[in-house]
């Protein structure tokens, strides 16, 4: 008996270890500020939210990226404001990702809507939706088609995307991520995305993103870095540097992540 008691202890002691890093929500804040050559300097701040079906096992992997190595579906809303001079802008969005049980299937979809009021009086109000089917042909690697479409006053279309996403370990024993994406059509837009894991508990990136839009092209290229001061709480900066409608501006970012 006391054999069989010390036994169930260590079991128990052994799962209490396992799930200790185990979460199941995370929220998050951010703000920021773009200074363009020619304009006013803007600022912005942002609420973000997830909630996952089951609780995320960190395990051994880059804590940045244990929910989607643990394929963890989950549901999320995000707000974001920003303020360009008079002008402001408000943002909403909801998302849902699903990785379907015992196959390397992958779904998701989100909705979102694009408020812009300003200071001559003038508004423009746009809601933008996506979908997407993906596979997991192997671990750490997620590839995805699917559609992403606008509508406001003026037009609406919908292109076809495509996405893929990789996390894997280097030689050396550090992780690395890596993303690319693109839409097709009216949108004409690409990202690119890398990301260096130092530790598990540190990394530092570099992205770029291009949308040709006419009249309102955009090139952005960023560099960022996060860090996970304890398996609950995570703070991330970013830098970008882009053009917009030939307008050359800085952006600059902070943001607070907190899991539980």
């Amino acid at each position: 008996m006391k054999k069989l008691a010390i036994a169930s202890a260590l079991l128990s002691a052994l799962a209490i270890t396992g799930t200790a890093n185990a979460y199941q929500a995370e929220v998050g804040a951010s703000a920021g500020l773009i200074d363009p050559d020619n304009g006013s300097s803007s600022g912005s701040f942002g609420v973000d939210g997830k909630y996952y079906f089951n609780p995320v096992q960190t395990r051994n992997a880059p804590l940045a990226e244990a929910a989607f190595l643990d394929r963890a579906s989950n549901v999320g809303a995000k707000y974001q404001y920003d303020e360009v001079g008079d002008d402001e802008r408000h943002q909403y969005g909801v998302s849902a990702e699903y990785f379907v049980p015992n196959s390397d299937f992958y779904v998701s979809g989100n909705v979102g809507r694009d408020d812009r009021k300003y200071a001559n009086g003038a508004d423009f109000d746009e809601t933008v939706y996506g979908a997407e089917v993906g596979y997991l042909p192997a671990p750490g690697l997620l590839i995805a088609a699917g559609v992403k479409g606008y509508d406001n006053d003026y037009a609406d279309g919908v292109d076809p995307t495509l996405r893929a996403k990789y996390v894997t370990t280097l030689s050396n024993g550090n992780d690395i991520n890596l993303e690319a994406g693109a839409a097709f059509g009216d949108l004409d837009e690409y990202n690119l995305a890398a990301d260096y894991f130092i530790d598990k508990t540190l990394s530092v990136g570099v992205d770029y993103y291009s949308k040709d839009t006419g009249p309102f092209d955009t090139n952005e290229f960023g560099v960022s870095a996060r860090k996970f001061f304890t398996p609950q709480v995570s703070l991330e900066g970013r830098v970008g540097f882009g053009e917009i409608a030939n307008n050359d501006y800085n952006k600059f970012g902070v943001a607070a992540k907190y899991r539980f």
